[in-house]
């Protein structure tokens, strides 16, 4: 049974599973896991460490089936390192460590922590190919799946969910829908040639450029106004001074470097909300 494509043995398996990881879209959703747990106030190790490996499971999921869907069904890819059963294998894998994550959560929290946490796998399983053809869901369903780790995150750490996470996951997933349309504008040329909706194909690149810096603003515009009013911990808003020269770096770049520009600005914006959540109560 062939699984890696241009290697064999144990080492050429390990090797194909292993550059399905990609730190860059991997590593957000799981500091926004443990973001949550930090704004709560209080972490229980073992119920974070099922949230972060069951993210991290959902995430996984989403790169094996997305490369899969883009080489053996679009031919979008030019290569992938797995074969078809490899994929399979992979998917079957990464969907039992997270279902069994799932049930640590129940055991060792409740059923609404698992209810909280299930919509990360099904929008990583389902993002190729049915979630990537609409412009809505194409640009949302990675920042709501960094939203969903955020509210799990806080969840599992005081069973309840509070205005405050519930503020910052918004402004997550608009913040990070932003730069997501900007991302997508990459393969502005291949989604028009192959009918697949971008943001940037359906209202022309010009408007999907401007909806993307005005989504951007408006979250950051969001932070400052929630930090004034005492909704989220104080001085939060100093996150949005920290991705502001970013943004305005990036405004008028190609999508390429804006891109890169921004996801950098979005580490260095959690990073900052991050500092602020963890030495609040000092």
């Amino acid at each position: 049974m062939d699984i890696a494509r241009h290697s064999q043995g144990a080492r050429g398996v390990l090797n194909a599973y292993l550059s399905q990881v990609h730190p860059v879209f991997m590593l957000p959703p799981i500091a926004a896991a443990a973001f949550g747990a930090i704004l709560a106030g209080e972490v229980h190790p073992l119920g974070a460490m099922l949230h972060v490996v069951a993210i991290f499971a959902a995430v996984y999921t989403a790169h094996i089936k997305d490369g899969y869907v883009d080489f053996y069904h679009r031919g979008e890819d030019d290569d992938h390192p797995l074969t078809v059963t490899g994929c399979r294998l992979g998917l079957v894998f990464a969907s039992a460590l997270f279902f069994s994550c799932l049930v640590g959560l129940y055991l060792v929290v409740d059923i609404w922590a698992v209810a909280l946490t299930l919509p990360g796998w099904l929008i990583g399983y389902l993002h190729a190919p049915q979630l990537d053809t609409s412009p809505v869901t194409t640009t949302f369903g990675y920042p709501t799946g960094i939203a969903i780790a955020i509210l799990g995150g806080f969840y599992v750490q005081v069973q309840a969910l509070t205005v405050e996470a519930v503020a910052l996951a918004g402004v997550f997933l608009v913040l990070l829908g932003g730069v997501k349309i900007v991302d997508d504008l990459q393969d502005y040329d291949w989604d028009l040639a192959n009918e697949k909706y971008s943001m940037g194909v359906t209202l022309g690149v010009p408007r999907a450029h401007r909806l993307a810096l005005g989504l951007m603003a408006g979250a950051l515009v969001a932070v400052v106004l929630l930090d004034l009013v005492d909704l989220i911990p104080s001085g939060s808003g100093l996150a949005a001074g920290a991705f502001i020269p970013v943004l305005f770096l990036a405004r008028n770049r190609d999508p390429t470097v804006g891109t890169m520009l921004l996801i950098r600005g979005s580490y260095l914006f959690l990073a900052v909300l991050i500092a602020i959540a963890w030495f609040e109560p000092l």
